[in-house]
Formats: structure tokens, sequence, C-alpha cells
């Protein structure tokens, strides 16, 4: 009976702490969309962080996109040719592979790894080294300081590095069956635009935008909230990074099937 009463304890404080977590995020991010609509935005700051979280991350979702591109291809083609006796459909099921699911995610996946650690270590050692607090001293909100232009920064840059994976991703999967498969380049990209529909790009589009809420959010969270110096910035950038990365792929079930409930894709 007391072990049943320490493991509903254990749980309980759990479940308080995960809800406290979550309004704290809700109240976050109504303070930066309240510093936004009051038109207080720091345009170079913003255009700053949108350089570090584009332009330094795309290289690293381009070579994810290309190689993904090409493994779908290979895949696809190795599987019908042992069913149909040819390669069949290839660039569709790149294409929806791609555009739907895996480019908005594993761009998601590999921003929050780099852009989410490193926002997180940033303002988590701006936190216990009192930087923030000398902020407030100064008279100037970390929130409208610090958070606005990296959440306005991530928002405009995340769709854009999802198109981008998303075009690499179906140049790697051409390739791949031109060169080895030998199947015309106009057949594949007949198989892309014959099927694909316009609301297929927007299913991935509108996942984007939440990925990317979700990444800004917890990482400025978790580094407004660090605590304990240097091991204390290493455990809120390991948090930030694990729990962005599991919030993207449960977040992406729900939102799949509310476009698909909306007809959206």
């Amino acid at each position: 009976m007391e072990d049943i009463k320490k493991l509903v304890h254990i749980f309980g404080e759990k479940v308080i702490a995960i809800s406290t977590s979550l309004g704290e995020m809700t109240i976050l991010l109504f303070q930066i969309l309240s510093w936004i609509s009051r038109g207080v935005i720091d345009p170079r700051n913003t255009i700053q962080q949108m350089t570090e979280i584009g332009v330094r991350s795309f290289p690293v979702i381009g070579l994810t996109s290309i190689f993904t591109g090409m493994v779908l291809a290979l895949q696809t083609a190795a599987s019908s040719s042992s069913i149909f006796n040819e390669p069949l459909y290839i660039g569709t099921i790149v294409g929806y592979s791609l555009v739907k699911e895996l480019g908005p995610v594993l761009t998601a996946i590999v921003v929050s790894g780099r852009v989410g650690a490193a926002i997180a270590a940033e303002l988590g050692t701006m936190k216990v080294t009192e930087q923030l607090d000398a902020l407030y001293t100064l008279g100037t909100n970390p929130v409208r300081y610090l958070a606005v232009p990296r959440f306005l920064a991530c928002m405009l840059t995340v769709p854009i590095l999802t198109i981008l994976a998303n075009v690499i991703g179906i140049v790697g999967g051409l390739l791949i069956t031109v060169y080895q498969y030998h199947v015309p380049s106009s057949v594949y990209l007949n198989d892309i635009f014959d099927y694909m529909k316009t609301d297929s790009l927007f299913h991935g589009l509108i996942k984007s935008f939440f990925f990317a809420g979700i990444i800004v959010i917890v990482s400025c969270f978790k580094g407004f909230n660090c605590e304990g110096g240097a091991e204390g910035v290493g455990k809120a950038t390991t948090s930030a990074v694990m729990i962005s990365m599991v919030s993207i792929l449960i977040s992406d079930y729900f939102l799949s099937a509310i476009l698909v409930a909306f007809d959206i894709g």
C-alpha cells in the first residue's frame, strides 16, 4: 500500500510539474505575441537571428534532405521492381513523403538540435551569470529584447528551410531515379506534378510553422528558467532539445490528423 501511495505521489508531482511548465510556456508565448502586436520589434537583431538560424542551418538540412530523397527513391524503386518488375511511381512516393512529412519533420529536428540548443545555452548562460537581471535593472525586458527576435526569426526561416529541404530531397531522388534506374527525368517529374496537389505543400508548411513555434518557445523557456551554474546550462540545453524533438514528433500526428480532417493535403 505504501508503495502505491509513493507511486501515485511521484506521478502526481510529475503531472503538476508538466502542467506548470506548459502554463508558463503559454504565458511566455502570449508575452512574445503581445510585444509583436505592439510593434516592438528590433529589425537588426531579428535579421541577425535569421542569419544564425537559416543560413547556418542550411548546409546540415541540405545534406540530410538530399540523402533522404536518395534513400526514398532507392527503396521505392527496389520495392516496385520486385513487385511489378519495373520501377514505378518513384516521383510520387518521394514527393509526397518529403513535402507532407519528412521535409517538415527532418527540418524541425535539425533546427531543434542546432538552433534550439544554442538558444537554450545562450539564454541559460545569461540567466546564471545574472545578465538577465542586469537587463531588468536597465529597464529592458528580456522577453522583448531576447525572445521576440528569436521567435520571429524561427517562424520566418523554418518554413523557408522546409521548402528548400523539399526541393533538395526531390533532386536527390531524381539523381537516383535517372542515373541508377535509368528512368527519364520527365517521368519522375510527371509523377510528382500529375498526382501532387497544392494542398500537399500547404500541409507541410502549416506543420513547419507549428514546429518552429515549439522549438523557440521550449528553448527560450528552458533558457530563461535555467539554474545551477554551468551544470544547469548543460541540463537546460539537453532538456530543450529533448522536449522539442519529442513534442515535434507527437504534435506531427495530431496536426496531420487535424489537417486531413479538414481535407488539407
